[in-house]
């Protein structure tokens, strides 16, 4: 079983009925939805394809509805603008521009930027910086220039955006989501924690909420953003503009060992694979990337444009697959994952000091007594997530009677969900299939011995309080 679990984005290239089978039986543990792309009854068949595809292969496959957030672009043009360096430029709202001014579709940025803030335009290619604005338009200094197209995004390293984290779209987006039942929403540019507790107060425990860091404002907050969010996206594609990019590996090391230490998936996202949208071989450089977020400790990687526009979307899941499971059979994570520092239990948050001790004591058993697997019994996943966030070196079988949670274990580091179906609700039934699954998967031999981790009273969740010693 690889424990690195892998994201695929679906889109026009995968979302035809047999490769979302390949997809799944090839080892994909989510498919993602972009919401800025792609119309929603499109959206709603690619739901249904990927439920029918993970149940005949007999797996959890969860489904992500990612947001499209406040995305700045720049409006519709008749021709392309050259942009030369030195020359002042008009920016006005795409509705009120006039011949020769660039039109932006995000109207309220001549009140967001001040005088010597930076503006880039098509992810970086060519930089402005604010001269002065008065009423709806921004007088703009060229300092690097470049053709501008229609429709190019538009970043504001530094600026705090007035308008709301959540747009009308995304309003619409987010009731779709949860009427469809989806494990997972990732909210774009995230700037603090009141937005991830915004979206909470919508969502309830419907789906589990992923923060992705892409902007200055969310990167400096990160510790802020942990405790209220369910999970993270290292967002390296607009994160990488607003930084300067010699900063973004740093930055991605911290935001996962952050994650690692308040017990939230991490996920590391955008240019896995880039080169596979042409080829069907990714680059020396590509197979490092991701085999250093691997060590960093990531829990997923995701694949963005490889597989819902690429030529080679099969391929590029089987590239990731190959990479993590030479990383994996290394012997490099017995070790743990390579942060920046070295942690101490102390420094963990996102769970109380009682349940932290659980499970790290959980996954000191397994090197003391030589377990072959971990059993964790849950019903929201909170105790699988946080035995997961210690990287133990065994497989760890999560055991819940809840079909939601049954799915959204399936992006978790070294889960191996178990859906019991039918059985009495107590330590002993539950313990018992567990061990049952660990057995017939094959991994241990009668009479290992098994740490058995849960939370007591089983409906509470978050109570992770027990840690018993069982054997096959």
């Amino acid at each position: 079983m690889l424990r690195t679990k892998i994201i695929c984005t679906l889109g026009p290239a995968s979302t035809s009925p047999d490769t979302i089978l390949r997809l799944v039986q090839r080892g994909m543990n989510l498919a993602r939805l972009n919401m800025s792309h792609g119309k929603r009854e499109d959206h709603l068949a690619t739901i249904d394809l990927v439920r029918d595809a993970a149940a005949q292969v007999g797996r959890p496959v969860g489904i992500m509805v990612d947001l499209s957030g406040p995305k700045i672009r720049v409006g519709e043009l008749e021709e392309p603008i050259e942009l030369k360096k030195g020359k002042v430029v008009t920016m006005a709202p795409s509705d009120k521009v006039q011949p020769g001014e660039i039109p932006c579709a995000y109207h309220p940025i001549s009140r967001d930027l001040q005088p010597g803030d930076t503006l880039l335009l098509d992810d970086g290619m060519m930089e402005l910086r604010c001269v002065e604005t008065e009423a709806d338009r921004t007088e703009l200094e060229v300092i690097r220039g470049g053709v501008l197209n229609a429709r190019k995004g538009i970043n504001l390293p530094g600026v705090t955006l007035t308008s709301p984290s959540l747009t009308e779209k995304d309003l619409s987006d987010l009731e779709f989501a949860l009427e469809v039942g989806v494990e997972y929403v990732a909210l774009s540019f995230v700037r603090g924690p009141e937005d991830i507790t915004n979206i909470k107060k919508r969502v309830g425990d419907q789906a589990l909420i992923i923060a992705k860091i892409e902007k200055v404002e969310a990167l400096r907050a990160i510790e802020e953003i942990l405790p209220e969010t369910d999970a993270v996206m290292v967002a390296r594609g607009d994160l990488g503009v607003e930084l300067p990019f010699a900063r973004v590996p740093l930055a991605q090391k911290r935001i996962v060992e952050m994650a690692n230490l308040y017990a939230r998936p991490v996920i590391t996202a955008t240019q896995m694979l880039e080169s596979m949208l042409e080829h069907a071989r990714p680059t020396r450089a590509e197979a490092s990337d991701a085999a250093n977020a691997i060590l960093d400790g990531t829990d997923a990687l995701m694949l963005s444009g490889e597989t819902a526009v690429g030529r080679y979307p099969e391929e590029a899941l089987e590239a990731l697959i190959n990479i993590g499971t030479e990383i994996e059979r290394s012997g490099f994570l017995v070790r743990g994952p390579q942060y920046l520092t070295h942690p101490s239990t102390d420094s963990r948050g996102g769970a109380s000091s009682q349940e932290h001790a659980v499970a790290a004591a959980t996954v000191d058993a397994v090197r003391r007594v030589n377990a072959p697997a971990i059993v964790v019994i849950t019903r929201s996943g909170f105790s699988a997530r946080l035995v997961s966030s210690y990287r133990p070196s065994v497989p760890v079988f999560a055991v819940t009677t809840d079909q939601v949670t049954y799915r959204q274990l399936s992006m978790v580091w070294g889960v191996q969900p178990v859906l019991a179906e039918n059985i009495e609700i107590s330590y002993d039934s539950l313990t018992a299939f567990g061990l049952k699954s660990v057995l017939s998967s094959g991994v241990g031999a009668v009479g290992s011995v098994i740490p058995v981790t849960a939370g007591y009273p089983f409906h509470q969740s978050g109570s992770t309080n027990t840690m018993r010693l069982e054997h096959l």
